[in-house]
């Protein structure tokens, strides 16, 4: 996607840290920042990030949670984009200025264990999220129950199921006792740990019962109280699994979806675009999905 380079740019600049906003204005761009992400306008936010960047660390002394933040946005985008390697230093970066702080590390260590299950890391995912969840639970449950997700998804990626079972329980009773408020943008509550079991499910190999689990889970409110970006990228998943038993026109109906709750997820993320490709294979390709193939650039 364009605008990419000027994000490595942006994280290049080691030592330009003169303020060009105040605290309050760059704690609203921050927020516009994440609700556009969350909205899953990557291209919006892509060309947002370099002055955002270069802002938040010209306010880091006051305060350093907007740079925090800055940096997990940025870590998050650029793993969609298929930028894993850049969104781990972005990551990384986000926990040093957190420093002490126990939530804003915990919640800068999701942003690490997600860039390193993109990068196919699941053990290193595994260790980093787990120690965070361990010094995070008294300051922020959300935070604390994201941790326990990733690590669950870490855990499956390690060939771990019970392991990754156990997690996943601990983070239902998290959800449990989780309030509305949600200040670190975790999207944390009881349809992130039921989408959580769908995606443990597929990345552990039983792509059977994720579907059976997918099928279930999107009947409840829950699941769509969560913000378009977690849900798209979710029906990715979901279509994912459909695919592995042979499902096809289930996969086409997810990705169809899919496109329909957040479009930039299917047609701007690799993933996404390699399981349309996919399903679009099939003679004939499924009802919807020929469309979207050729909207996302793969047949003409």
């Amino acid at each position: 996607m364009d605008g990419v380079d000027g994000i490595r740019a942006a994280l290049a600049r080691y030592h330009d840290h003169r303020a060009t906003a105040s605290v309050a204005e760059t704690g609203r761009h921050v927020a516009h920042a994440w609700l556009t992400y969350q909205h899953a306008h990557y291209a919006q936010v892509v060309r947002l990030l370099p002055r955002l960047l270069h802002a938040a660390q010209g306010v880091r002394a006051q305060e350093p949670g907007l740079l925090v933040q800055a940096y997990r946005i940025t870590s998050s985008v650029l793993v969609k984009l298929g930028e894993a390697n850049t969104g781990w230093l972005a990551a990384d970066r986000a926990v040093a200025v957190a420093g002490g702080d126990a939530a804003l590390a915990g919640a800068a260590t999701v942003s690490v264990g997600q860039a390193l299950r993109a990068l196919g890391r699941d053990r290193l995912a595994l260790v980093a999220t787990l120690a965070a969840a361990r010094r995070v639970a008294p300051a922020s449950e959300a935070v604390h129950g994201t941790l326990l997700i990733q690590a669950a998804l870490a855990a499956a990626g390690c060939g771990d199921a019970h392991r990754a079972e156990e997690l996943i329980e601990r983070a239902v009773e998290v959800a449990v006792r989780v309030a509305g408020d949600d200040p670190h943008r975790t999207g944390f509550g009881p349809g992130a740990v039921e989408a959580a079991r769908v995606v443990a499910a597929l990345e552990r190999g039983d792509a059977g019962e994720a579907v059976r689990r997918h099928e279930q889970a999107v009947r409840g409110q829950a699941w769509r109280r969560l913000p378009a970006e977690y849900r798209a990228a979710y029906l990715v998943d979901a279509a994912r699994a459909y695919l592995q038993v042979g499902d096809l026109s289930g996969a086409a109906r997810v990705l169809v979806d899919a496109d329909g709750v957040a479009p930039a997820e299917v047609r701007c993320r690799p993933l996404a675009r390699t399981v349309v490709a996919e399903v679009a294979r099939a003679h004939p390709a499924p009802a919807g999905v020929a469309r979207l193939a050729t909207l996302v650039g793969l047949t003409r």
